[in-house]
């Protein structure tokens, strides 16, 4: 194989351009051509595609976001989409693929090897919502900058004596929302993975101000229910003083961790590795703090997992 493509697709995350480099300079070493396609699949479509130099990849492992830019693509869902793509990669002359992104990119780079090109799909994503990987590339950074956000939001809490309640991101998994009320001492945490009652939500609460605590913090993942909603729910059953902070796309943004830096480098690297040895259709990921690699058809049809060990962990110790 001596021409490969990369591209970014779906949401972006933080420590994409690490995965970016890292894919650009393991190959060149290995005496292969890359090329960069912009914009995601709909660049694909229309041919945004342009050779890449290992000074196009110079200073971008501390930048958040994708160089490569990244949109949503209705248009290759369908078989004439892919097949415009398909058109594209033929007249660059490039042999195989390296998707970063979460679920729907995994789903276009699986069309992709079953018309003849080999993908290897990187997981991208915020929400640590891939199965096959224990960790995503960019869940740790948006996890610090939720926690940032929450030890803020506590000092105010604090002053005022007040409850609130905190949307974070992680579309139908808890993850972000998990780990990040564990580890910032969250009373409540609601997941898609468990629902919620209300009546011990607020059963949590009053036993907290009996005790004398003042103050509370909700976390409640987006995939469970909107941050406002709920706060007019728990308002109507408490009359608790309650405000609402939705952190958003400020999830997405900021300068990759080392942990993310680091995981991007070896991911990317490896998808090289692969598509060199020939093989395509597979996803890399990482496990044990080893480097694994999967049928990507495998990991679309597995379901991704919580530790829900942990659920039992955070209330045992927000009590």
């Amino acid at each position: 194989m001596k021409k490969i493509g990369v591209l970014t697709s779906g949401g972006d995350s933080p420590g994409m351009n690490p995965a970016i480099r890292a894919v650009v300079r393991k190959a060149i070493f290995h005496n292969v051509e890359v090329y960069g396609i912009y914009g995601g699949y709909t660049g694909l479509i229309s041919g945004n595609i342009k050779k890449l130099e290992l000074g196009s990849v110079g200073d971008i492992i501390h930048r958040g976001g994708t160089m490569l830019h990244t949109a949503r693509c209705p248009e290759f869902k369908t078989p004439e989409g892919q097949q415009k793509g398909i058109e594209q990669l033929k007249a660059h002359g490039i042999e195989g693929l390296v998707v970063i992104g979460g679920d729907g990119s995994y789903r276009g780079a699986r069309a992709l090897t079953q018309h003849g090109y080999p993908c290897i799909g990187v997981p991208g994503t915020i929400d640590n919502d891939i199965p096959g990987t224990e960790v995503t590339i960019g869940f740790d950074t948006a996890l610090n900058t939720v926690i940032d956000a929450l030890d803020k939001i506590r000092d105010t809490a604090t002053s005022h004596e007040r409850t609130f309640v905190i949307e974070v991101m992680g579309r139908d998994a808890g993850d972000l929302a998990l780990y990040a009320g564990l580890a910032g001492g969250a009373e409540t945490i609601l997941i898609p993975e468990e629902g919620y009652d209300m009546a011990e939500v607020t059963d949590r609460l009053r036993k907290g101000q009996e005790r004398g605590k003042k103050h509370s913090i909700i976390i409640v993942a987006e995939g469970v229910c909107n941050g406002n909603d709920f706060a007019k729910q728990l308002k109507e059953a408490t009359n608790f003083d309650t405000r609402v902070s939705v952190l958003g796309h400020i999830q997405r943004g900021g300068s990759p961790t080392a942990a993310d830096r680091v995981l991007a480098s070896r991911l990317g690297a490896r998808a090289v590795e692969l598509l060199i040895e020939g093989k395509g259709g597979r996803a890399v990921g990482i496990e044990k703090n080893s480097l694994v690699d999967y049928d990507i058809v495998e990991a679309l049809e597995r379901k991704h997992k919580l530790d829900l060990d942990l659920v039992k962990l955070s209330k045992e110790l927000s009590i």
